[in-house]
């Protein structure tokens, strides 16, 4: 009996333990399921998944033609989990021989107690495949992009570079960095087994992309300009050049060439002088391109393109200072002061229509102001205010010395003579496309002001065709089929720090459009420091030839098919010659009432 209570007392004892065992799994698995079931749930889905910011791919950058002048590719970025990582100096090791980078800063980057650090940013594929194979414990990736230049150094100058996390840092890419910047998302991603982060959805990378910008540039004209500014650089010895391209009648760049060149996908490879848009922010003396707009002030004045100045045979003093010409001259009309590109000449207008009639024709075609292209850091370029002229300033600024401009300002001005006398703002940017490709803003042509009459404009530029022809100084510039007008420019360059005009250093300048009447092109060429041969129409004159010849077949503008033969020169009375020559304080011109001017 008694021995049958003690098993029944052991039964009840197991059936007790049994009940509360029971009771405290169902209790513990209510906590676990039903009260504390989200908790459990975030600590499970940490192994798996994790917060991440995830950013959007860079916004092209596009020719007017829709070539791709900036893009982004797919790339990777790895990511260390350092609480998973189980051999951190090991790990350490085995990654800086393939990430080729100092195993001790990666120790370091495991050593804490963070759960994210970053390794390495936009690694080639090749290298991610190698790093994926080792299967690291608390080692995975993020997708990521990398910013490309699909055409190598092609308008380099203009479209810049991006830098760290793609943020642009030079031309284009740094003036609008926050239109092409990608959108930024905090995204909980999946991760597999081995730490690596899933692939995000690509309807949520589409939206996060950034905006494209659709410029005006034309990727064969840009090309063209550069092959062409390159040769004839190095033919010169030359230190540097610039060549732009311009539709006169609504300001939209074709080309902003720069030579020398750099590759924007390895940019610290280069010197960061090489990097700026040189056409936009240096200045320079235009030398004699700039007499055409003291021509054009003494035509709005009222002279005609038949009065005459008398130019001194050739040297002419201002106070201790004498200029000289190339060639003497006694008595030229202005027709022949651009023709002959008279120093002399260009001075005698000046003297003679006052510094503030100079000063403000100047001004009209946007010397001495910003033109608000869509490029950083501008210059302003240099034109005193006409009351701190002295009387060699008055005289040398005529003919382009003393004055500075920039590229952007020249092309600019000269396209306004082939249009009409309208100045045009610089076009650089076409439209701003969204993500989903909407235009978001379009921009269009913008007159700035009516800087010469039409007449004048017309004057004027017959007086650049002139100078293209056989007396002319720009005869190398001449292409057969187009009536080009042009002139070119040859100025002293300033000693660097100094206050003197350096010895045999010179820029060489070329300016002009085609055709003269309804002109379609506008081209400048700047060439610094050629050796040996130096005036403008030596060496840049052949170079806006090749361009304009190279870029009217492509856009299929047709030859004239007129007479390209010059008017025939107009005649002056000798009651006139002598009402002229009183005016100018001068004797009678040397020449019978039937000379041509």
């Amino acid at each position: 009996m008694a021995g049958d209570r003690h098993i029944k007392t052991r039964v009840v004892v197991v059936q007790v333990f049994l009940v509360g065992t029971l009771l405290l799994l169902g209790a513990k698995s209510f906590d676990i399921q039903i009260r504390k079931a989200d908790l459990y749930a975030k600590r499970a889905e940490n192994g798996y998944s994790r917060l991440l910011t995830i950013k959007g791919e860079r916004g092209q950058i596009l020719d007017r033609n829709l070539n791709k002048l900036g893009t982004s590719l797919d790339a990777l970025t790895i990511i260390a989990d350092p609480l998973h990582i189980e051999a951190p100096v090991k790990t350490a090791r085995i990654l800086s021989k393939i990430l080729e980078t100092d195993p001790d800063d990666l120790a370091q980057k495991f050593a804490t107690d963070r759960r994210y650090a970053l390794l390495a940013e936009a690694i080639s594929p090749d290298v991610a495949e190698k790093i994926k194979k080792l299967r690291l414990p608390g080692i995975y990736f993020k997708q990521s992009f990398k910013r490309f230049y699909p055409n190598r150094d092609l308008a380099a100058q203009v479209l810049g570079f991006t830098g760290r996390n793609d943020i642009g840092l030079e031309g284009l890419e740094f003036k609008y960095n926050s239109i092409l910047d990608g959108k930024e998302i905090a995204v909980t991603v999946k991760k597999d087994g081995t730490g690596r982060v899933l692939d995000i959805d690509q309807k949520t990378q589409d939206e996060l992309r950034g905006n494209a910008l659709v410029l005006t540039l034309d990727k064969k004209i840009q090309f063209l300009s550069e092959k062409t500014l390159e040769q004839t650089v190095k033919e010169h010895q030359a230190k540097s050049g610039l060549a732009l391209v311009m539709r006169p009648a609504t300001g939209e760049l074709l080309s902003i060439a720069h030579y020398p060149r750099f590759n924007p996908n390895n940019y610290q490879e280069f010197h960061q002088n090489l990097f700026r848009n040189r056409a936009v922010t240096d200045a320079f003396e235009p030398g004699s391109a700039m007499k055409v707009f003291t021509a054009a002030a003494a035509l709005e004045k009222g002279f005609t393109p038949a009065s005459i100045f008398f130019c001194e045979n050739g040297k002419y003093r201002i106070g201790r200072y004498v200029v000289n010409d190339t060639h003497p001259h006694d008595w030229l009309s202005i027709n022949q002061i651009i023709t002959y590109s008279s120093n002399i000449g260009a001075v005698k207008i000046s003297e003679t229509i006052g510094r503030q009639t100079l000063h403000a024709c100047l001004s009209r075609f946007g010397f001495g102001s910003r033109t608000q292209v869509e490029c950083p850091g501008e210059t302003l370029g240099t034109l005193m205010p006409s009351g701190r002229w002295s009387d060699i300033d008055a005289g040398a600024i005529a003919f382009g010395q003393g004055v500075s401009v920039s590229a952007i300002q020249l092309i600019s001005a000269i396209s306004a003579i082939a249009n009409n006398g309208q100045l045009m703002k610089p076009m650089l940017v076409k439209k701003i496309v969204s993500n989903a490709g909407k235009d978001i803003q379009v921009f269009s042509p913008t007159l700035v002001r009516q800087a010469v009459s039409p007449r004048v404009a017309s004057q004027v530029g017959h007086m650049m065709r002139l100078a293209v022809q056989e007396k002319g100084t720009g005869t190398k510039a001449d292409l057969t089929g187009y009536a080009v007008c042009g002139k070119t420019g040859t100025a002293q360059k300033v000693e660097a720090g100094q206050k003197q005009y350096a010895k045999n250093k010179y820029m060489s300048v070329f300016a002009g459009f085609a055709p003269e009447k309804n002109p379609q092109l506008a081209i400048l060429v700047v060439v610094d420091e050629p050796r040996k041969k130096y005036y403008g129409g030596d060496v840049a004159a052949p170079a806006f030839k090749t361009i304009m010849a190279q870029s009217c077949n492509y856009l299929s503008i047709p030859p004239a098919t007129a007479s390209l033969v010059a008017a025939a020169p107009r005649k002056m009375t000798a009651g006139s010659q002598k009402a002229v020559a009183q005016a100018l304080g001068k004797k009678t011109p040397p020449f019978s009432p039937g000379d041509a001017l």
